[in-house]
């Protein structure tokens, strides 16, 4: 199980962005970096900072996953025929945590996860609680019967800041969701321009 090592709003301030589009995101009041000397911190990034920023605001993004399982999921793209960055996004949408986070399932990604492990989940009938679990295409997922009235759930089915996209066929009244193909970059409904071409410059050095 991945560790969320950090607070989801202090990657905010470090990427001087609203990484996740949420309303209570200190970036909305404030554009810089925690800490007393956070605003003193813009300085002109070298390509080396740039690409490493990219790196780290997409690795957030997908809840601050760890720097061996990114890598990973780097290498695994790079050995696909094609655009190595369209590849890495296409992996990390088709994690069961996302999925979940994108069928507004649970109001983040990191409640998707915590969700997953606890065993609200199944996959195609069956439990699971790896969020990392890779989903194939026309895999469906389903929140359990005994969850479906959870705080969690209820509250994440009432948000107005996003969408499921339209890789993702959900029935709200099943509470399931199905994976009908993989997205390309362009397909994903970031918050903040991502920028997976400078991860894999990074990696590429």
């Amino acid at each position: 199980m991945t560790k969320r090592h950090e607070a989801k709003y202090k990657i905010d301030r470090r990427m001087g962005q609203n990484v996740w589009g949420r309303p209570k995101s200190p970036v909305n009041k404030r554009e810089y970096g925690p800490g007393q000397h956070g605003q003193r911190r813009k300085t002109k990034l070298s390509d080396y900072g740039v690409q490493l920023k990219a790196k780290q605001k997409l690795r957030g993004y997908y809840g601050n996953i760890s720097e061996r399982q990114f890598r990973g999921i780097y290498a695994e793209a790079r050995r696909l025929k094609g655009d190595t960055g369209a590849h890495m996004v296409g992996l990390l949408e088709r994690r069961l945590d996302t999925v979940v986070y994108r069928s507004k399932f649970v109001p983040t990604v990191f409640a998707a996860r915590q969700f997953i492990n606890h065993g609200h989940i199944k996959v195609n009938g069956r439990r699971v609680n790896v969020a990392s679990y890779r989903l194939k295409v026309g895999d469906v997922i389903e929140v359990k019967e005994a969850s479906r009235q959870l705080a969690l759930v209820l509250e994440a089915r009432a948000l107005a800041e996003r969408d499921v996209p339209d890789y993702i066929e959900v029935d709200d009244g099943k509470m399931t969701a199905k994976l009908t193909r993989i997205p390309g970059h362009s397909d994903v409904p970031y918050p903040v321009m991502m920028e997976p071409h400078l991860v894999v410059e990074f990696y590429s050095r």
